[in-house]
């Protein structure tokens, strides 16, 4: 009796964890909108998972800030909004200075291979082209994401780390809106190669100073351009 117990409680944390990965990568990835209503009903239809685990799913977003709880009316996405993003930013890049000054000073040589490999293979990926180019968004995200997560790795710091991680995921979901929203003419597009790639070769020179700088400037930048299209919305 207990091991039939033991199972069924391994499958229902199994399908929890299931619907909490769906719902978070349909919420980074602009699938939901910023101030959707996510209704349990239509979300078992669309994701084709029960509502129990949908629901805590939900709960475990709405901790992380993703979603946002209402009373008697359920959940939604949380809105965007300019002066929420720029504080998001600020805060960032204080921590990722931070963070970034402590990898330097840590951080190995196969930490140095790991940021050269990331940026290697985020050079390597093309931005969407259009806005229903989802699957190169995502891979081009996904490198993103493993780039500047190579930078601040050897930071020494497992909060460091887990508060980095919080603000890449909501930074992550701006910065998703505006992939899929470029309208740019080539010329005034960012040269985001070579900004990784200036940053890549501060960080392995152990330049702090430099590193420091280019890493403010490159996600200055994001917030500045990401900001224009929240307050032309």
């Amino acid at each position: 009796m207990g091991a039939v117990i033991r199972r069924r409680n391994e499958e229902a944390s199994s399908e929890a964890d299931r619907a909490h990965a769906l719902l978070r990568s349909c919420v980074l990835s602009g699938d939901f909108k910023p101030g959707e209503k996510l209704r349990p009903a239509n979300l078992q239809e669309k994701l084709d998972i029960g509502l129990t685990p949908l629901r805590e799913g939900l709960m475990r977003l709405s901790v992380e800030g993703l979603v946002v709880g209402e009373a008697q009316r359920g959940f939604r996405v949380r809105d965007a909004t300019v002066e929420e993003f720029t504080d998001l930013m600020q805060t960032r890049r204080e921590l990722e200075r931070v963070c970034i000054t402590r990898a330097i000073e840590r951080g190995t040589e196969a930490w140095e291979s790991q940021i050269i490999a990331a940026e290697h293979l985020l050079a390597r990926t093309p931005l969407p082209e259009t806005p229903n180019d989802l699957r190169a968004a995502e891979l081009w995200e996904v490198r993103h994401r493993a780039f500047h997560h190579a930078l601040v790795s050897a930071c020494g710091s497992i909060w460091w780390l887990q508060f980095w991680n919080r603000l890449a995921d909501h930074s992550e979901r701006y910065r998703k809106l505006r992939l899929l929203r470029r309208r740019e003419a080539v010329a005034q597009v960012r040269d985001l190669n070579a900004e990784h790639r200036r940053i890549m070769k501060a960080v392995v020179a152990r330049d702090v100073a430099r590193a420091s700088k280019l890493i403010d400037e490159h996600l200055l930048a994001t917030e500045k351009s990401v900001s224009r299209m929240l307050a032309a919305n």
